[in-house]
């Protein structure tokens, strides 16, 4: 079993940046692919970005190309969000996903591990 936290979550205007962290737990279970996806009530998780075990791979939701920027430090188990340009409509629950295989990115059914999530808000 995997287990993820997020943390860098919070309360940020229109235009600012946060940086989103996830962190795993010490597993035998590897290579990783990690992804980031948000929600907002009453809809399903949407897919934000993902990124393979080496880095080789990433992916980004249109909606956020140019303004997010995934990446991650194995050795430090950790994986990154970084979120700039934010817009009120970013506003969500962002959730770390993990996996070992993955072939549809953007599917929230393809990860076995989530954390609990961190808030985002985006003031006008």
């Amino acid at each position: 079993h995997v287990h993820l936290v997020e943390s860098g979550g919070g309360l940020v205007q229109a235009g600012g940046s946060l940086r989103l962290s996830c962190t795993w737990s010490e597993s035998t279970i590897s290579p990783l692919a990690v992804a980031w996806f948000r929600q907002t009530p009453g809809r399903e998780h949407e897919f934000q970005a993902g990124i393979s075990w080496k880095g080789g791979e990433i992916y980004y939701a249109d909606s956020v190309k140019g303004r997010f920027t995934i990446s991650r430090d194995n050795a430090k188990k950790t994986a990154y969000l970084y979120m700039n340009t934010l817009k009120p409509e970013d506003t969500a629950v962002y959730y770390c996903a993990a996996t070992q295989i993955v072939t549809r990115w953007s599917s929230q059914d393809e990860y076995d591990y989530w954390g609990q999530g961190t808030q985002v808000t985006v003031s006008p």
